[in-house]
């Protein structure tokens, strides 16, 4: 039933006229007692409902990834060639972009041929070695440098290699430090790769809430850019120790990002879910009221409220769980508890459960 504004002013007229009756200046608090008591009041009812209910933590931080890498330049040169730009997708290995390496392929050449030579002479050698003919300290010393000659050669190819600069992991191009014509020198940070496909985020767990979490708990992830859609991430670890500084524990937290949807240095609400409890009964909490240590409801029935106190479980958004003192199938007060007392007489509208809910 509907409470309508010709309603409220029939009560109110009928109020007044009560009181006229009594006589002007005549009305004592026990008319306006009696008047409380026989007028109803206007309040919107609802009943509890059976769903799903999960308690919960929330907590912020900022995304990251644990695949972040600087490519490094690892010999000096002249950028002559640039193969990717910012946001384009590699491999690992893939050639990000090309120096001048006239230099040290000349090197290489050089190296290569000292080798061959080297290589040369010392086969002539192993004859005369083994017919005794050479000193057994001359055909070591042949040996050696051989060797040396070997690494010289691998040493200088890996150099004239190094003018190509390779993304040492797979992920995507977040900055380009470097441009072409410029003359590079070592350690130079050419490129910026970070692998966005498995995102992290670091939580802070206070102690008190500590017991309640565990590695495989479940959580979702709202960010400002798309704040109506949450992604699904999971808890993977929780450090041991504590931070002494906040008296905090750091669960790591891993979401899923294959698609792209979040970005490392987004900031991110997370919300993990710790308890389930299957076809619970629950109440709007604006039903509940806390008194003396207990909490209760006003109960609907036959046009008067009945106060009852109830035991509550957890909670997920404006919605309570009831564990005992209410039934399916009662009527709760929901709106206009002011001015309730047991067995105030009401005026009953039926709330809408989405609205109730928030």
């Amino acid at each position: 039933m509907n409470i309508t504004t010709s309603t409220i002013t029939a009560f109110a007229i009928a109020g007044m006229a009560t009181l006229a009756a009594c006589g002007v200046g005549e009305a004592g608090v026990s008319d306006l007692d009696v008047l409380q008591a026989t007028t109803p009041v206007p309040v919107e009812i609802a009943q509890p409902y059976r769903q799903d209910i999960r308690a919960s933590y929330e907590a912020t931080a900022t995304l990251t990834s644990d695949a972040d890498a600087p490519i490094i330049a690892r010999v000096a040169g002249e950028l002559v060639e640039l193969l990717v730009e910012e946001g384009d997708t590699v491999k690992a290995g893939q050639v990000l972009a090309r120096l001048d390496g006239e230099r040290l392929r000349l090197e290489m050449l050089a190296a290569k041929a000292n080798l061959a030579s080297a290589s040369r002479e010392f086969k002539r050698n192993i004859d005369l070695h083994e017919r005794g003919l050479i000193s057994a300290s001359m055909f070591e010393g042949l040996k050696y440098d051989l060797a040396a000659l070997q690494a010289s050669y691998k040493l200088a190819a890996l150099n004239y290699d190094y003018s190509n600069i390779r993304a040492t992991i797979a992920g995507v191009v977040s900055a380009r430090q470097i441009k072409p014509g410029q003359n590079i020198s070592v350690g130079d940070v050419a490129f910026q790769i970070t692998d966005t496909a498995e995102l992290l985020a670091y939580l802070q767990i206070p102690q008190s809430q500590l017991p309640k979490f565990q590695a495989g708990h479940a959580a979702s992830l709202q960010v400002a850019s798309m704040p109506d859609t949450r992604f699904p991430a999971s808890i993977v670890r929780i450090s041991p120790t504590i931070d002494s500084r906040n008296g905090t524990f750091r669960a790591t937290v891993v979401i899923q990002n294959k698609d792209g949807n979040v970005a490392p240095g987004m900031f991110g609400r997370f919300t993990i879910a710790y308890e389930m409890h299957p076809d619970a009964l629950v109440v709007p909490a604006a039903a509940l009221l806390d008194e003396d240590e207990q909490t209760a409801v006003y109960v609907v029935s036959n046009g008067q409220v009945t106060k009852r106190v109830v035991e509550t479980g957890i909670r997920e958004g404006n919605m309570i769980e009831i564990l005992g003192g209410l039934g399916d199938n009662d009527n709760i007060v929901v709106v206009g508890h002011t001015g309730l007392r047991e067995g105030s007489k009401v005026l009953a509208s039926n709330t809408v459960r989405n609205s109730a809910s928030g």
